[in-house]
């Protein structure tokens, strides 16, 4: 094996050690934590005063000692005692406490969110109340207007029905009065002829009377 593809497999071997190793840890419950150039308290410190609740990145596990690479970027060591594999119980607390705030701004959501839908469904169940009333004076109308139609249509039969009528009666009347005509002139005809007859009986009786009176006989004796 040559020695580049023997440099180029120690490369691979270490980043997959790296890469298996790094996880993430949070410091634990203490107020700080140094971090230190080697494993051991005789190092020196390098970072210090990483405060608790920290992530850490960790690169190597030890024992005792942990190498690990801060937020800041910084690559040491820190006693595995104070590394929690979860989150602190403040930290803990304050993800709780922020999912509640945002549940609670989501119950405040989804509530005004009802109010306006009930609002709104109120709304449409009064326009719909409306609608229904407007449907029945409209229904009511309507018959109304059927029932004028029918009136209508009644009164129109009834005014033909009278139009017979009262053609039959001027029919009738016509009829009547030409009678009548006739009668009136046989009144005046029998008036005329009984006229007639009277100026005619009138000469006769006085043709008739000087002829029934007496003579007068001649006086002899004078």
């Amino acid at each position: 094996m040559t020695p580049l593809r023997l440099i180029f497999s120690l490369v691979l071997l270490v980043s997959s050690v790296s890469v298996a190793q790094a996880r993430t840890v949070w410091v634990d419950d203490q107020l700080y934590l140094p971090v230190r150039s080697g494993a051991g308290t005789q190092y020196r410190i390098i970072e210090n005063a990483v405060p608790s609740g920290t992530p850490l990145v960790v690169l190597e596990a030890g024992d005792n000692y942990t190498r690990v690479r801060t937020p800041k970027g910084t690559e040491g060591w820190v006693a595995s005692q104070y590394l929690s594999n979860e989150p602190i119980a403040a930290d803990q607390l304050r993800r709780v406490s922020k999912q509640l705030e945002e549940t609670q701004t989501e119950l405040t959501q989804a509530q005004q969110k009802l109010a306006t839908i009930t609002e709104e469904r109120n709304t449409l169940q009064s326009a719909e109340n409306n609608l229904s009333t407007q449907a029945e004076d409209l229904q009511s109308e309507l018959q109304r207007i059927k029932n004028i139609a029918a009136d209508s249509i009644n009164l129109d039969r009834r005014n033909r029905e009278l139009r017979e009528e009262n053609q039959k009666l001027r029919n009738d009347l016509e009829v009547l009065t030409a009678e009548n005509e006739r009668l009136e002139a046989g009144k005046e005809s029998d008036f005329m002829l009984l006229g007639a007859g009277l100026v005619f009986g009138g000469v006769l009786l006085a043709l008739i009377i000087p002829m029934l009176k007496p003579t007068r006989k001649t006086d002899n004796w004078a």
